[in-house]
């Protein structure tokens, strides 16, 4: 397999502070603008910012996929929490911590210290975390769910 991959995305701006994200290989675009807590910025709207730590929080669960598929891991149900921290730090804004608290329900207990140890090696191997000079806050949840096979 290849190593070198690169992602094209293009944006055109729209009226105020608002413009649209598209890519030539995906179907659907997405608006984008100032968030709301910056000068004319707009509530409703995908910001950078929550594209941002969308982009960690997708990349765990992607990386958590194959990881669980290629080690057998059987499990019930996968979902995450993901929280950005926007702060000043030496004059400049940043995203200086991002908090993922993904919680992955399994069906036995006999599960549980092998689920987490497939969870941190997915956060350890996200591509994007790697990418980011933000503060990576892992705080996985493991819930046993019985699942009735009848």
């Amino acid at each position: 397999m290849e190593t070198t991959h690169y992602y094209e995305v293009g944006l055109n701006w729209e009226t105020g502070r608002k413009g649209l994200i598209s890519s030539p290989v995906l179907d659907s675009s997405i608006e984008v603008a100032t968030p709301p807590e910056f000068a004319k910025g707009i509530p409703g709207v995908w910001s950078p910012e929550h594209l941002l730590v969308a982009a960690v929080n997708s990349c765990l669960m992607t990386t958590f996929l194959a990881i669980a598929e290629n080690s057998g891991l059987k499990f019930v149900n996968f979902e995450s929490k993901a929280t950005g921290k926007l702060e000043k730090v030496d004059g400049k804004y940043m995203i200086s911590e991002i908090i993922l608290t993904p919680v992955l329900s399994i069906e036995s207990s006999a599960d549980e210290q092998r689920a987490i140890r497939v969870l941190q090696k997915s956060e350890d191997a996200c591509l994007i975390s790697n990418s980011v000079k933000s503060r990576i806050i892992f705080q996985p949840q493991i819930n046993v769910k019985y699942v009735n096979h009848l």
